[in-house]
């Protein structure tokens, strides 16, 4: 199947699996650490959180690699869009978090709004490449966008729920950022170019 894809795509694809893969352990390591009913303790969870990292690390490197690797023919987003807008997008939200919703930093922001980053510059790719037509690829950017949306929801509510729903609100930006990479790399695998 891999073998269909040139080397750009290829790439591209390897790292948004290992990104599920890190999406997976991480998950697993929420559902153990946090449960409501009576928590591990860290010597019994914490494990989960390397290959979590290790998968995720290496998810990201192929699949920038994979964005970096070729010119593509077209461009949707330019790639200095999206990386400046990212990060002006990021300090934004880290002023509003902050100082007007009072809600106290941590990495979470950081990753989510670094996954967005991430699937936009990766559809850019695939839309360039050839591998997927504009239709599918403004699918994409309007799901990756809600999926940002409803995680930096969840970030900002997390702190202001009770245990039980708090569980589910960190369950929530995981799942949506592995699905939706498992739904691009769906795509990818089909063979064809979606309209």
């Amino acid at each position: 199947m891999l073998s269909f894809f040139h080397s750009q795509a290829k790439q591209v694809f390897i790292g948004n699996i290992l990104f599920i893969i890190c999406c997976a352990f991480y998950l697993a390591w929420w559902l153990l650490a946090f449960k409501p009913s009576g928590t591990f303790n860290d010597m019994k969870t914490g494990w989960l959180l390397v290959p979590a990292v290790i998968a995720g690390l290496a998810g990201v490197i192929l699949a920038i690699r994979g964005i970096l690797a070729g010119k593509p023919a077209a461009h949707l987003v330019s790639g200095v869009y999206i990386l400046w807008g990212g990060i002006a997008v990021f300090f934004i939200l880290l002023a509003v978090t902050v100082f007007l919703l009072k809600r106290p930093v941590t990495t979470e922001l950081i990753l989510i709004v670094g996954w967005g980053m991430l699937a936009l510059a990766e559809i850019d790719t695939l839309f360039g490449t050839g591998l997927f037509s504009r239709g599918l690829s403004m699918g994409f950017i309007v799901l990756i966008c809600v999926a940002v949306v409803i995680s930096l929801v969840c970030y900002v509510l997390y702190y202001h729920l009770d245990s039980r729903a708090a569980y589910i609100d960190g369950m929530i930006p995981l799942l949506l950022s592995a699905l939706t990479m498992a739904g691009i790399s769906g795509f990818m695998c089909s063979g064809k170019i979606w309209i």
